[in-house]
């Protein structure tokens, strides 16, 4: 009897429950956006996270370069032992004075000493080397840079690349349909005995071709979101749910516009100027070889002969000196030359790189315009294509059903309305593809989020 009350609040718990965990399934497939698509392949991806390590070390060897304007410190402790006693044989003056052996030192030495070295000139070498190193920073972010407008691009081709593909599968099955609604019209005239066994079978085949094109479109979406799971490093097979956005929004920049942003914002540009003005400075870094190198070292030693360092009889318990030291290799057979005119080859081919990146750049540009136009034409016209399309479809249709027509021209009309219907949905996602090429070949990948 308890069991019985209790089994109506039992009910209600279970109910909550399910209740419960429908609304939190229906919050997991909520529609992902470009922008938060965009924003999880940046936070995910491995690439990425490398050319951040680039950055990372590019600083460290910056750091590292600046060390060279620094004094550097040096310490050293030694133990040497002798097999006896240094000394000397000392003639004498006979008969005033006897001649002998006169001890100089201990076996046993012990030595410790600190240095420091300033550089005072190198010849421009330190102020290049650091140079060349502070660009590499700048040159490591440019391609950072670089790396997050590609994935922002694969990002946006991906997900367009879903919603064309779900276009088509619409498609697909709206043919179906009408396959379908006109194997059944050709059945029953069959049974009627209006067509022929043969009119019927066409209808069947051309259903059999429409469920075999359903079969692929629903591939084409599958490979479509595993190829979108992939960019943002989810479980390949997890779901995906979209925003649609495919559309035909109009890109009004000339191309001149297009080519001079480019040319502006393009990080290659700004990475390959920068690796020209390293090798810039890598050539004063092996110029500086011609002079000499000037420094101030000083030193501090203390001398022992034990291991306490408390002097001996022999010698002081310490000392120290400061002095300028002047270091000059004037001839190493042109070794320095050599190396000089090796760093003039790689600015000069720096220089050609750069002006072949531009020259490159503003081809990508241009054929990305020209797509993007492409597409955008044949999305207008096969606006205008449908509406023909679908009144052929329902003429035919009529006709066929009066016997004033034959099941061929259905079959004709019905095919030509697929295939403007997946022209359009091909043309509307090449279109919001294209565009994303153009932004990214623009260099405004990241900047302008198309929706």
């Amino acid at each position: 009897m308890r069991i019985e009350k209790r089994f109506p609040g039992i009910l209600v718990l279970v109910m909550m429950m399910v209740a419960w965990t429908a609304a939190c399934a229906a919050e997991t497939v909520k529609p992902l956006s470009l922008s938060d698509s965009v924003d999880l392949a940046l936070k995910q991806s491995v690439l990425i996270h490398a050319a951040r390590e680039g950055v990372r070390g590019a600083e460290a060897q910056k750091k590292e370069a600046f060390t060279g304007f620094l004094p550097k410190l040096s310490t050293a402790y030694s133990y040497s032992r002798l097999n006896e006693d240094p000394s000397f044989v000392f003639p004498g003056v006979p008969p005033l004075i006897p001649s002998g052996n006169i001890t100089t030192g201990t076996k046993n030495n012990y030595n410790w000493s600190v240095e420091a070295r300033q550089p005072l000139f190198a010849g421009g070498g330190i102020q290049a080397n650091y140079r060349s190193s502070r660009l590499g920073v700048d040159v490591a972010r440019f391609e950072e840079a670089a790396t997050v407008q590609d994935l922002v691009q694969e990002v946006k081709i991906a997900y367009f690349s879903i919603l064309k593909a779900g276009h088509i599968l619409n498609v697909a099955r709206q043919s179906l349909e009408l396959l379908k609604a006109h194997r059944e019209t050709a059945q029953a005239f069959y049974d009627a005995g209006v067509i022929p066994k043969n009119d019927l079978l066409y209808a069947e085949v051309e259903l059999a071709n429409g469920r075999q094109f359903l079969v692929r479109a629903e591939n084409s979406v599958e490979m479509a979101k595993s190829k979108f799971n992939t960019v943002l490093r989810r479980e390949i097979n997890a779901p995906v749910e979209i925003e649609d956005i495919l559309n035909d929004r109009p890109f009004e920049r000339p191309l001149d516009a297009c080519i001079a942003a480019a040319l502006e914002n393009r990080p290659e540009i700004r990475s390959y100027a920068l690796r020209l003005e390293q090798a810039k400075s890598l050539v004063t870094l092996a110029r500086s070889e011609y002079y000499p190198n000037l420094s101030v070292v000083g030193n501090y030693a203390r001398y022992g002969d034990t291991a306490g360092l408390s002097g001996s009889p022999y010698k002081d318990q310490e000392n120290w000196y400061v002095m300028a030291v002047a270091n000059w290799n004037f001839w190493e057979w042109g070794k320095t030359g050599n190396r000089v005119e090796a760093g003039r080859s790689r600015e000069n081919q720096a220089a050609d790189i750069l002006t072949n990146i531009r020259d490159q750049i503003a081809l990508e540009v241009k054929n990305a315009f020209l797509l993007l136009h492409e597409a955008e034409r044949q999305v207008q016209a096969s606006k205008k294509a449908i509406e023909q399309a679908e009144e052929n479809y329902r003429i035919n249709t009529e006709r066929y059903r009066e016997q004033v027509g034959t099941s061929t021209d259905v079959i004709d009309a019905q095919t030509l309305l697929t295939k403007v219907r997946s022209d359009q949905d091909n043309a509307l996602g090449d279109y919001s593809i294209s565009r994303a090429r153009l932004e990214r070949a623009m260099g405004i990948a990241v900047q302008n989020v198309s929706r």
